[in-house]
């Protein structure tokens, strides 16, 4: 399947389909209600509180994060200041937890970041680690993804030493497509739109795309090496 350069890299959002009040790839749409389904039977109630992300949004997450209006977090989710910081610091504190636009995984429609609303309201969700860990109120969501997930086509692509970006319990990714548009991610494409844009940190960040788009893009867990969208899952 040829992806169209607009869907690869957050430009256009008309190809996707609407789900829960969040734009998803339709066949991540269908794998994620059955899936949804699945973990009703056991009491978790699967909710979305990120799906499809426009370029657009991610550079306002990545400029207001530059600038300072927006929390920058650490490795271990502790509040940071930019005060002192030079620009190449800024840069790698922000690519701890937040994509460069352009390359997150969710401007594909494929990946999603999910909560169990019987245990906590979304208001209430702060996405991070302590809220996924066995005593957390998504712990038991966590887990039953860990085991559970694969058979519905996703998997957990930011693993501990594993992957670039963070750890995120809550991230899953439907590897049957979006292996596809990781297969067609170019380097070159990305970084002339990146070239255009506006955005904060710009001159460290275009001597640094190569190896941004290896560690961040290309480097992620190993996803299931198989997946039969035909077979009948668990209900």
């Amino acid at each position: 399947m040829l992806i169209p350069t607009t869907a690869i890299y957050g430009l256009k959002s008309s190809h996707l389909v609407d789900y829960q009040g969040h734009k998803l790839q339709q066949d991540t749409a269908v794998a994620l209600a059955t899936m949804s389904a699945a973990a009703k039977s056991q009491g978790i109630e699967i909710q979305i509180c990120s799906g499809y992300r426009s370029f657009a949004a991610q550079l306002n997450i990545w400029n207001t994060k530059a600038l300072g209006t927006r929390t920058l977090l650490d490795i271990d989710s502790h509040p940071v200041s930019i005060i002192n910081k030079s620009d190449k610091e800024l840069v790698e504190l922000i690519l701890l937890w937040s994509a460069l636009p352009g390359t997150s995984r969710h401007h594909w429609g494929t990946d999603i970041d999910l909560y169990d609303a019987n245990a906590i309201a979304g208001k209430n969700l702060r996405l991070i680690t302590s809220e996924y860990q066995e005593s957390g109120p998504c712990g038991r969501l966590h887990t039953w993804l860990v085991q559970c997930s694969h058979e519905f086509g996703f998997y957990f692509p930011f693993q501990q030493g594993l992957s670039g970006v963070s750890p995120e319990p809550w991230h899953l990714s439907f590897f049957p497509v979006a292996n596809q548009y990781l297969n067609q991610f170019k380097l070159d494409k990305v970084t002339s739109i990146l070239d255009d844009t506006d955005i904060e940190l710009k001159e460290v960040l275009m001597a640094k795309i190569p190896d941004i788009v290896k560690e961040y893009v290309h480097r992620v867990a190993p996803s299931p090496t198989y997946f039969d969208a035909s077979k009948p899952h668990r209900l």
